[in-house]
């Protein structure tokens, strides 16, 4: 389909949370999944447990999806947390948490990734560009402010399939 990617994976990414941006259309899924399966990473991602039931829930949980129950599970950064401290893992966040505008992103993944010891990984998609990939690998110092400033900065220059359904502004 013309995409190419651009990543330069590490290990420190194999056990990561990774930011995805932007994330304004369906179409995300599955070149971010393409873009995945070539770079060998084993993606995770939460999705409603609803759909990794029945004979679609087979392909979803294929594709590294991860059925949640927020009545069981409660906070779902808490259960991402006990996940990545048990296992080696990419979970996928996409940081505005839909695909609609939102005022500020989601910064849940800045917690995931300092309370289980992990990095943060910046994902993209660029559809002017036709171009998937990552933007390195960034270990949170713990000074929120400077770190999603330094985030924010990554992801200012990327084209998204609906231009009016983004905000790259994080916080």
């Amino acid at each position: 389909m013309g995409w190419k990617l651009t990543a330069d994976i590490t290990e420190e990414m194999k056990h990561s949370v990774m930011v995805a941006a932007p994330h304004t259309s369906n179409w995300d899924f599955p070149y971010a999944l393409a873009a995945f399966w070539m770079m060998g990473i084993d993606l995770k991602y939460f999705i409603k447990h609803a759909y990794t039931k029945g004979l679609h829930g087979y392909f979803f949980r294929w594709t590294g999806a991860i059925g949640v129950n927020q009545k069981k599970q409660g906070n779902l950064t808490d259960y991402a947390i006990k996940m990545l401290k048990e296992q080696r893992m990419v979970i996928l966040v996409p940081a505005e948490g839909t695909r609609k505008r939102v005022d500020k992103w989601r910064t849940g993944f800045y917690r995931i990734a300092t309370e289980a010891g992990v990095p943060i990984s910046l994902g993209y998609l660029d559809y002017k560009h036709k171009e998937a990939g990552t933007r390195g690998v960034f270990w949170p110092s713990g000074d929120f402010e400077k770190d999603m400033a330094h985030i924010q900065a990554q992801y200012q220059d990327l084209n998204p399939k609906f231009p009016e359904n983004y905000n790259p502004q994080i916080y």
